[in-house]
């Protein structure tokens, strides 16, 4: 599975534009545990709307959160392994640039 990805940076006064093509591994994976996790938080809405306990509703939550961080967790590792690679090889600081950003957003 390929996919595009376009970027444009702004640096030293200047604009950039990066396109990279890669072969992301996890794609699938990725896409499947985002529609478990869709489905999960629509059913923990259907929890508040039916005015299930907190206790409850935050254990749910909880889980939700969990499953959407292993899912950040293999998007950062498809990345590393492919874009992140291959800027480091076209010597593309600007992709290691937006990573840290990114890291420091997710984890934030």
């Amino acid at each position: 599975m390929s996919d595009n990805h376009n970027h444009t940076h702004s640096h030293d006064g200047h604009d950039h534009n990066h396109t990279h093509t890669h072969t992301h591994t996890h794609t699938k994976a990725v896409l499947n545990r985002l529609s478990r996790a869709i489905g999960h938080l629509e059913s923990v809405k259907r929890m508040v709307e039916d005015g299930r306990d907190c206790s409850e509703v935050l254990i749910q939550l909880a889980a939700v959160r969990s499953a959407i961080g292993s899912t950040a967790k293999i998007i950062l590792k498809d990345h590393i392994e492919h874009c992140i690679v291959d800027a480091v090889e076209t010597n593309d600081t600007a992709a290691l640039d937006e990573l840290n950003k990114a890291i420091e957003r997710f984890m934030h």
